[in-house]
């Protein structure tokens, strides 16, 4: 099956996201660090973001940063990629740096990227998440997204949620609908 590619740019009323660009390793490296799984330099980082590069230039798909309209500073990401899912039914990601947590960003920018992502023609979306989790999960939830099942692996149980794309995402929250912009 083919696929159209997600557009580049996507605005909503507060947010742009666009690809990942090797500026962006310094900001990116401290968000893997803050993980608190170890030291993610921002040679690594750049690493990261070329194998996104490759994943977007073959698949269409990927990783948009979360910048403000306002001041363009890097928020996190919110990404659709294979992940645990296939490139049929992809996986929804997000990741912000710890001091923009909590303002709806991660909300506001992965249901603009949910609707990129159906825009290219894909009917299923799939995100995991860890039962310790609670501010993602409550993100999905807002999204649309609701739980299909669990499964283990070594570090314990994943949750597995899903949201098909006859089933909209959920209405947009104070900031208004988005914009997609190729």
């Amino acid at each position: 099956m083919t696929f159209t590619p997600m557009p580049e740019r996507i605005a909503t009323p507060r947010l742009v996201m666009t690809p990942q660009v090797p500026s962006d390793a310094g900001w990116l490296a401290d968000l893997f660090t803050a993980r608190g799984k170890g030291v993610v330099t921002p040679d690594d980082a750049a690493v990261r973001i070329a194998a996104m590069q490759e994943l977007v230039a073959e698949h269409g798909i990927g990783a948009r940063v979360l910048r403000l309209r306002e001041g363009g500073d890097a928020l996190g990401y919110c990404a659709i990629v294979v992940g645990r899912g296939s490139l049929e039914e992809p996986e929804l990601a997000y990741e912000l740096l710890p001091a923009a947590h909590g303002h709806g960003y991660a909300t506001e920018g992965s249901r603009a990227l949910v609707a990129a992502a159906f825009g290219t023609g894909r009917t299923r979306l799939w995100s995991t998440v860890r039962p310790w989790n609670e501010p993602s999960l409550r993100v999905l939830a807002r999204v649309g997204f609701r739980r299909s099942r669990t499964t283990t692996d070594a570090q314990g149980e994943i949750l597995w949620h899903v949201l098909d794309g006859g089933r909209r995402p959920a209405a947009p929250g104070p900031w208004g609908a988005h914009d997609v912009v190729a």
